[in-house]
């Protein structure tokens, strides 16, 4: 195995895998595996326009389940459904040898089309209150979801190059991090062959054609914290007999920010973010309760328990300085619902998959990536009794006409979870299905 440091000189120094490991490796190693896919890409785009215009929600996920399944059913593989809600499994043994899970997210986000693709959604789901809501795959679970049927119809036809069992799994409400749980509670590693490695792709704005690797701490815990400030209310003339909660809101926010500039090293990065400062409804009229909620980013755990600590430390004690008898204390509450703990890429399985996928896909194809302060529910598949070594890779989805197009122009390129957001298929669903096939033909090698 190849000097680590390796990863490291390139995530610094961006030189070429190429130039790294000095080889004359071809650009692509697997010529009949392209060809296949190349041959089967009208199927597989149907699929992806098929599961785009048809989005939905998280935890509403009928049609797309069902499908998934479907197309699973078709190819020859063991399917279960409705595991953790319209979680999907589809099971394939070949053989002796370790077992590898691949895990798509199928689910999409309360957003109205606005990218003019003729396969644009014009679903309407339930939002969390019961309202109606625009639905859109503007994360690209549509993505994912056919690159794992594009994956699966190549292994059932690859099944005299590998040797072993790969769980495919198709998990509902990614967005609202509750999928991957409720899958793991309703015993996936019971039913299930425990796997020996957990793979999984996300598609991002890069160059379509391309797939970033991260070897470690990927992406982060994500807390979602809501503090009740108590106030006592009056007439905004008299502000001496309330005791004003936007004040001591607002000194709880401008606490807040001392604690990642004070409290963390340097070393440990992290995130603490009010998104929203909620009170009062009139001019003249000093409220009795005001409403902060964050959004909080760690890595490591030790760094996420003391944010979460001093947040509540803070807030209390804001409102002590108020003068808050001790019965009205600021009330802090952490949403354990949409806690999603850190992804860690194990290093070890992050450099064998970039090497399997840069001999198949070209050196020039791969390229380490540096963490970032997004979060993922796959991280739970990894965090169980098992510690099953686990990766997370990304696929760039725009090509680089459209990229450029933006720049001359000096707009942003639009990101995951804009209502903008359109990926280049072709190119794209290629990449996936071809990085990901070539990762698991790798790990399950009869060699």
């Amino acid at each position: 195995m190849r000097d680590k440091t390796m990863i490291i000189k390139k995530l610094l120094g961006g030189m070429s895998l190429a130039a790294m490991m000095m080889t004359t490796s071809p650009a692509l190693a697997n010529e009949d595996l392209k060809a296949a896919i190349d041959q089967d890409y009208v199927y597989i785009e149907n699929l992806y326009k098929w599961l785009h215009a048809n989005a939905e929600l998280s935890f509403q996920e009928v049609k797309t389940s069902k499908r998934l399944a479907d197309e699973m059913e078709k190819i020859g593989l063991e399917v279960t459904r409705n595991i953790g809600g319209f979680g999907t499994v589809g099971l394939l043994q070949n053989g002796d040898g370790p077992t590898v899970l691949i895990r798509a997210d199928i689910d999409a986000l309360p957003l109205e089309e606005k990218t003019g693709v003729d396969y644009a959604s014009t679903m309407i789901g339930k939002g969390e209150k019961g309202e109606d809501v625009p639905v859109m795959h503007a994360c690209g679970h549509d993505v994912h979801a056919t690159s794992l049927i594009a994956t699966a119809r190549r292994l059932v036809d690859m099944k005299d190059q590998w040797s072993g069992t790969v769980l495919f799994v198709a998990q509902p409400a990614e967005e609202r991090v509750g999928g991957a749980r409720a899958m793991l509670e309703d015993g996936l590693f019971e039913k299930f062959p425990v796997p020996d490695y957990n793979l999984a792709l996300h598609v991002n704005y890069g160059v379509a054609g391309t797939v970033d690797f991260t070897p470690g701490y990927a992406l982060t815990n994500v807390d979602t914290v809501d503090i009740f400030v108590p106030g006592i209310g009056g007439h905004g003339s008299a502000p001496q007999t309330t005791k004003d909660p936007i004040v001591i809101a607002s000194q709880i926010v401008m606490a807040l920010q001392t604690i990642v500039s004070r409290e963390v090293s340097p070393q440990d990065a992290a995130v603490v973010t009010v998104g929203a400062f909620n009170s009062g409804f009139k001019h003249n009229i000093i409220s009795d309760g005001a409403e902060l909620k964050l959004t909080v980013r760690t890595f490591k755990d030790s760094v996420r328990d003391h944010i979460l600590a001093s947040i509540k430390r803070m807030s209390e004690n804001m409102g002590r300085v108020a003068g808050l008898p001790e019965d009205m204390l600021p009330r802090v509450t952490v949403r354990m619902d949409e806690y999603s703990p850190s992804t860690y890429n194990d290093p070890d399985l992050t450099e064998r998959v970039m090497e399997a996928v840069s001999k198949a896909l070209g050196d020039d194809a791969t390229y380490l990536k540096p963490p970032i302060m997004a979060a993922e529910d796959f991280s739970r598949f990894a965090r169980t009794e098992h510690k099953i070594p686990s990766l997370i890779f990304g696929i760039g989805g725009y090509d680089q006409a459209t990229i450029d197009g933006y720049a001359a122009r000096g707009e942003k390129l639009p990101g995951n979870h804009s209502p903008y957001y359109a990926p280049d298929p072709e190119v794209t669903l290629r990449t996936g299905a071809h990085a990901m096939t070539a990762a698991v033909l790798d790990l399950l090698d009869k060699k």
